[in-house]
């Protein structure tokens, strides 16, 4: 039997086929810890009386840690005129974060179910995060196991939307990446996955994603099965999320 073939439950019937891999988002598509972030980018922003908004929060969702804490400490300095370390932010927002994940913990519907399943199937799994090793690791320990390879934002050159990070899990998979799927939450992690040559399935969280030629997007990951991923990997787009 192909690896790439799941075992049918009766002679007769037609194997399932499964992706290469599944390279998993951390931030919004596995854990919902995208709150986290912008709690934290509020209050650090708050100390030095900079205000930040809801849509500006947003618009960093998904983008590489280096890039947020530039605009965070720009941010700061062109309205408060007080100077901040990039790095000394991302620092601080990451120790935030760890803090409240550590406390309380809410996973996305659907994802550790999906995750299990995949498991089940012998489907290796990576977690590819812009949010870094620690944190990263984090969100990790808390599911033994079900992760192969973790590639996190402090240990690629470029982060998302480059292709970087997804290509850097496909080749410590030893897999090609057009034959995984990448399931992300973002515009800027699809616009990656994408970019990296992968299927990608999107699941919407804090920001809209539009329809694309190929891509799939779900409302939810509990509507997801294996078979459905090894559909997706074939060639054949899911798009379950209402127009408009």
């Amino acid at each position: 039997m192909s690896p790439h073939e799941a075992p049918a439950g009766h002679a007769s019937e037609t194997p399932v086929q499964l992706p290469a891999a599944v390279l998993w988002d951390m931030d919004g598509t596995l854990v919902d810890t995208e709150p986290h972030w912008i709690a934290a980018e509020t209050a650090l922003l708050g100390r030095y009386g900079a205000s930040w908004s809801h849509e500006q929060a947003l618009a960093l969702v998904g983008s590489a840690l280096p890039e947020s804490g530039r605009i965070l400490a720009e941010h700061v300095e062109r309205t408060t005129g007080v100077r901040l370390d990039a790095a000394a932010v991302v620092d601080e927002l990451i120790e935030a974060v760890i803090a409240q994940v550590a406390a309380a913990v809410a996973w996305r519907p659907g994802a550790l179910d999906l995750l299990a399943a995949l498991g089940e199937a012998q489907v290796p799994c990576a977690l590819v995060t812009m949010s870094y090793r620690n944190l990263a690791g984090t969100v990790a320990a808390m599911v033994p196991g079900a992760f192969a390879v973790v590639v996190a934002g402090d240990e690629v050159e470029r982060g998302k939307p480059a292709p970087d990070p997804y290509l850097r899990a496909a080749e410590l998979l030893g897999v090609d990446p057009g034959d995984c799927v990448v399931v992300e939450d973002s515009p800027t992690g699809v616009a990656s996955g994408e970019a990296a040559g992968a299927r990608v399935l999107a699941c919407p969280h804090m920001v809209p994603i539009p329809p694309a030629p190929g891509r799939s997007r779900v409302v939810s990951l509990a509507e997801v099965d294996v078979a459905a991923l090894g559909r997706i990997a074939a060639g054949t787009p899911l798009d379950t999320v209402p127009a408009g």
